[in-house]
């Protein structure tokens, strides 16, 4: 029988818009797509001038167009303007993360050439985008790319109010420095990109925003991260006719080189009906539970409930599903220099991450479609496959050979 776990954390939910009141149709969110080859900058200015848009966010890499905050009735003109492909509502994200893991041994990173785990702070010299919470930039145990910090939210300098970018971070390149712990690639460089509040809050505006950012630097960041996500589907496509303006960023994200890793979700449910999660042009990492870094199933639990060596019970499932890694208690970084354990396919993405940044490392002209191949022929089964509600034998993460 599958047990319920508290939510802490919890899965992120993305709530749609309340309809304006019919006396008062207060400013809300939008995100307004243009077309290709728009000066977004200034038709934002344009439209805020001439309609009182306020501009939240302008997009000129993974996006043309903007947010803004305005009313339904400007949103409808707006739709109107030739320039204009689309209007969309904005709407809320949350963490997908539960409550509070070792996974580095189960996904055998100290057998991969390029990790070079030997307790020497050697560093593996490939970027990885955290697109989260912020980072703490001085955690003494975190390689932090403060120059190419980015906040979405109004904070300064990305710093992580929360934890959880923190967390996610130390599990994709934690150093190698004989402290605290060490990360699935060591010592790379993470970027902070803050598109969730301190709370954990967040909009699809905001996280388009920090994937522009990580788009205009696709030279220099191999891998991006994103542990959030919202109710959605996969809109099927890539091309001009789609309407979903996140599909779109992180479909040209992609396209420019960055390889995305995201989280199945907490939800119990098919990943299908997670955002990003749905889309095929990243990397979805549903979570196994495992508390001694070993297979076999003996390890008796500890921060959860579940049986060891299991699919985790919070886990999100399905076909959209590329990738199992460790998602349950495991220790990482935290806040004030810190440590704590989490739990969550918010944990199990970035086992992911690290590993798709061994394999640019050592190869960097591979495209994301050949990362993503790449981990998933390299992955096992060497996992109990009991508690799945799919059926699906998904392939565990395994980085020896990276």
């Amino acid at each position: 029988m599958r047990r319920s776990v508290p939510t802490v954390l919890a899965t992120a939910v993305l709530a749609a818009l309340v309809s304006p009141a019919v006396r008062a149709d207060p400013p809300t969110g939008y995100i307004v797509v243009l077309k290709k080859g728009s000066d977004s900058a200034s038709i934002a200015q344009q439209h805020s001038g001439e309609y009182k848009a306020e501009v939240l966010y302008t997009y000129g890499h993974a996006l043309h167009g903007y947010a803004a905050a305005m009313t339904t009735d400007v949103a409808g003109k707006l739709a109107k303007d030739p320039r204009v492909r689309f209007v969309q509502p904005d709407r809320s994200v949350r963490l997908e993360a539960q409550t509070t893991p070792t996974g580095v041994d189960r996904v055998d990173a100290e057998a991969s050439p390029t990790s070079g785990l030997d307790n020497v702070d050697g560093r593996v010299d490939v970027d990885v985008a955290v697109i989260d919470t912020g980072i703490q930039p001085d955690h003494p145990d975190l390689n932090v790319h403060s120059a190419g910090a980015k906040s979405c939210t109004g904070g300064t300098g990305a710093v992580d109010g929360n934890g959880h970018g923190t967390h996610v971070a130390g599990t994709i390149g934690a150093l190698d420095n004989d402290q605290g712990v060490v990360g699935v690639a060591p010592g790379a460089r993470v970027w902070p990109v803050q598109v969730l509040d301190d709370s954990g809050n967040g909009t699809f505006s905001s996280i388009i925003c920090g994937i522009d950012h990580v788009t205009a630097h696709a030279g220099e960041i191999e891998v991006a991260n994103l542990s959030l996500g919202a109710a959605g589907t996969d809109d099927g496509n890539c091309g001009n006719t789609s309407r979903d303006a996140l599909h779109q960023a992180v479909c040209a994200s992609v396209a420019a080189g960055v390889t995305y890793t995201v989280a199945a979700g907490n939800s119990s449910v098919d990943a299908a009906k997670r955002v990003p999660a749905a889309y095929d042009e990243v990397i979805t990492v549903s979570a196994l539970a495992d508390f001694d870094g070993l297979p076999g199933g003996k390890a008796q639990s500890t921060c959860l409930t579940d049986q060891d060596d299991t699919f985790a019970n919070f886990s999100n499932h399905g076909r959209d599903v590329d990738l199992i890694a460790p998602g349950a208690c495991i220790r990482s970084t935290w806040l004030k220099g810190g440590y704590s354990l989490s739990s969550g396919t918010s944990m199990a993405a970035p086992h992911a991450a690290g590993a798709a940044a061994l394999y640019k490392a050592a190869r960097p002209s591979a495209s994301p479609a050949a990362v993503k191949t790449a981990l998933r022929n390299a992955g096992t089964t060497n996992w109990t496959n009991s508690d799945d509600p799919d059926g699906i034998k998904e392939k565990l993460l395994n980085v020896a050979g990276f």
